[in-house]
């Protein structure tokens, strides 16, 4: 069951104060130190932001230790560990269903987005936004291939759908508590996010900025990982590809079926030429339609995963332990009330004697 945030009350909706961070992290082991200084840093000269919720996605090194002990004894922190890795988006969507904040900003670990931005969000919020997002003006530290990559797939999204998400973003932004709990009624197997809130529609508005180059660490989105990221979202937010495999299907059926009754007949009555052998073209049509059929046979097969993902109706997420700082520090707390008060009765009976 997630934890419940939902807020009833009208005026409590509409309260504009606190924000919380949502922070998903995976091997970000030598990065965390460089994160924990930065937001109390920007926390210390803006204390609006009361909560950090930290998601660990299964990290195998020791993100999740030192996530811990930069931590303890600081106000707000609360770790959620999964119990494996489930991917980079279902962390950010474990974040928003901890957050109790009037309002979410997501960030990323690696510190590429910078946290002044989050200071022109907030103001964006309170003049009565819903979404302020981050619009990337340039992307420092980035290859040439990947940003042409990712330009020439936030275009073919829009133009594939019918889902008016901003080119150029990407999961960094702020949302309002309204748009929270819409979201966490959606309840996607595999959510695209910054497509969904898009999709919630509310309120949105662009926060341009430069984005930095990462503080450490390798990235984590891997092509593979960016690829599928794409075609889940593709395939959750429109059927136009299987729309184009039948216009496809039935324009190549038909020149292939009129091309071959004009060869046919050239061949016979013109050229003279058949019966001819024929066998290298026969090879190329067939491996040509071979490969077309497999194309569009796999193109319905990812629209029918993810209907088999959505019915098995299985928790997105597994979380294997919560940590909050504020426990932390009480049990510390508690730990040294208790080893002073063992100091001072055997100072007692030191000092009373036999």
């Amino acid at each position: 069951m997630f934890p419940s945030t939902q807020i009833e009350d009208p005026v409590l909706r509409d309260r504009r104060e606190s924000v919380s961070f949502v922070i998903p992290v995976f091997n970000e082991e030598a990065v965390v130190p460089h994160l924990i200084r930065e937001v109390e840093r920007y926390r210390a000269d803006h204390p609006f932001v009361e909560q950090v919720v930290v998601v660990d996605d299964g990290s195998t090194d020791r993100t999740l230790f030192e996530l811990k002990r930069l931590t303890a004894g600081l106000s707000g922190y609360r770790i959620v560990s999964f119990s494996r890795n489930f991917g980079h988006q279902l962390a950010i969507t474990a974040g928003l269903d901890y957050a109790r904040g009037d309002a979410a900003v997501i960030l990323d670990a690696d510190l590429q987005d910078p946290l002044y931005v989050v200071t022109e969000m907030v103001e964006c919020w309170r003049q009565g936004y819903e979404v302020a997002y981050g619009l990337r003006r340039r992307r420092r530290g980035e290859s040439i291939v990947k940003r042409a990559t990712a330009a020439a797939f936030y275009r073919f999204f829009r133009i594939m759908t019918d889902i008016e998400m901003p080119v150029d973003t990407g999961d960094f932004r702020l949302v309002s508590r309204r748009v929270i709990d819409a979201y966490k009624d959606l309840g996607e197997q595999k959510p695209f996010v910054r497509a969904l809130i898009s999709w919630l529609g509310f309120s949105q508005v662009a926060v341009p900025y430069d984005r930095e180059e990462r503080i450490a660490g390798a990235p984590k989105y891997t092509y593979r990982r960016l690829v599928q990221m794409a075609v889940d979202g593709l395939a959750s937010f429109s059927d136009k590809p299987l729309r184009l495999a039948v216009r496809t299907g039935l324009a190549v059926s038909i020149m292939a079926g009129l091309g071959g009754a004009v060869w046919a007949i050239l061949a016979k009555y013109v050229f003279e030429t058949a019966p001819m052998s024929g066998w290298a073209s026969l090879m190329l049509v067939i491996a040509f339609f071979g490969g077309l059929n497999l194309f569009f046979m796999g193109l319905v097969g990812s629209y029918l995963a993810r209907v088999f993902d959505q019915v098995k109706d299985r928790p997105r997420y597994i979380v294997r332990s919560e940590w909050t700082s504020e426990r932390a520090k009480s049990a510390s707390a508690e730990r040294d009330r208790l080893n002073e008060t063992v100091d001072q009765q055997v100072e007692v009976t030191r000092l009373s004697g036999p």
